[in-house]
């Protein structure tokens, strides 16, 4: 039996792990065996996540008025949360290459950025492209009006230097006929 102490103690490091979160996964792990347990601890640990199981109303009272608030949705049963402090496709990935080895872990709901989803999203997340790539294909979109701008304007004066160079030359062929 937890102590007060060890409860507010639990709650106030929820809390924070909530607080400088980017994800939130709630599992569930009927049947999950401690040797499957230390293997998902180590490989989150690689990936910038953890993973974590308290008590259900912890959970709850640990997540009031904090960006991970979606989790209490998907709190039934024995919960488990990976909590994600880096990339969150990156630990999807993972996380989805351990659920399809491990059938007895299965994610219920996940909270990206103090928005909730089922737990079947998963499947979409790790079709995404690394956060990496994302920024640079947003920037490449970015850049391209201006590029494209900058593009038309160079044809622009390239044009006219084209001419010049064209009234040279018919200039040059006259002075020598003559």
């Amino acid at each position: 039996m937890l102590t007060r102490a060890k409860k507010v103690e639990i709650v106030n490091s929820l809390r924070e792990k909530f607080n400088k979160a980017e994800a939130v996964f709630v599992t569930s792990f009927r049947g999950f065996k401690v040797a499957e347990s230390n293997e998902i601890r180590k490989i989150l640990r690689e990936n910038g996540a953890e993973f974590k199981v308290a008590k259900n109303t912890l959970i709850k009272i640990a997540s009031h008025q904090t960006p991970a608030e979606p989790v209490n949705d998907y709190i039934e049963g024995p919960t488990g949360l990976v909590i994600v402090y880096k990339d969150s496709v990156e630990v999807a990935k993972v996380l989805k290459r351990f659920l399809d080895t491990h059938p007895s872990l299965q994610i219920k709901g996940i909270v990206i950025k103090g928005k909730g989803y089922k737990g079947e999203v998963i499947n979409d997340l790790v079709k995404l492209p690394p956060k990496d790539v994302l920024l640079a294909q947003l920037l490449g979109t970015l850049q391209a009006p201006i590029g494209n701008f900058v593009g038309v304007l160079s044809a622009i004066i390239r044009k006219f230097l084209y001419l010049l160079k064209a009234i040279e030359e018919k200039k040059l062929k006259k002075e020598i006929k003559n």
